[in-house]
């Protein structure tokens, strides 16, 4: 069954004009981080200190966790709820207790592991004028799956132009 859809519809959504950027510079840090077991760490604040002292004006930054069992996300950061119920719902989509092949570092590594390949290790966040544009409420935090503190590094690299 196929579906009409009104000329409105079919209007093409909004583009805003086009900002282009010359690469003038690649930076790269590590981030370096003790996690106090499971949670949120907000690092929000040290990423954009990375990205001004990296000179940058417009371009992307990528930001790469060197760990499989723990994950970086963009979440809500005005509501410390909402990071407890995101809690909840891994452990309730990843329970410990199921019998795992991989088993010899601990009852909650694989969970761990489940937890991260659902989340990601990885993200890109566009930067204009030196700034994140990051959502009002966005905040950038690294996520401790595993019931220990954990040492965890996250490699921050800009690409872009110079601010």
């Amino acid at each position: 069954m196929t579906g009409t859809h009104s000329d409105a519809a079919a209007a093409p959504h909004e583009l805003t004009s086009l900002d282009t950027a010359r690469v003038e510079v690649v930076a790269s840090a590590a981030l370096r981080l003790n996690t106090g077991g499971p949670g949120f760490t907000e690092i929000t604040s040290d990423v954009a200190r990375f990205v001004k002292s990296a000179g940058a004006g417009a371009g992307t930054l990528s930001l790469f966790l060197r760990h499989t069992s723990a994950s970086l996300v963009i979440q809500e950061n005005a509501d410390p709820d909402v990071q407890a119920d995101l809690l909840t719902a891994l452990e309730r989509l990843v329970p410990q207790g199921q019998h795992w092949r991989h088993d010899s570092e601990g009852p909650d590594d694989m969970p761990s592991h489940v937890k991260a390949m659902l989340t990601g290790v990885s993200l890109q966040i566009p930067v204009r004028e030196g700034a994140l544009l990051l959502g009002h409420w966005q905040g950038i935090y690294l996520v401790e799956h595993r019931a220990e503190p954990h040492r965890r590094e996250v490699i921050l690299q800009f690409v872009g132009s110079r601010g």
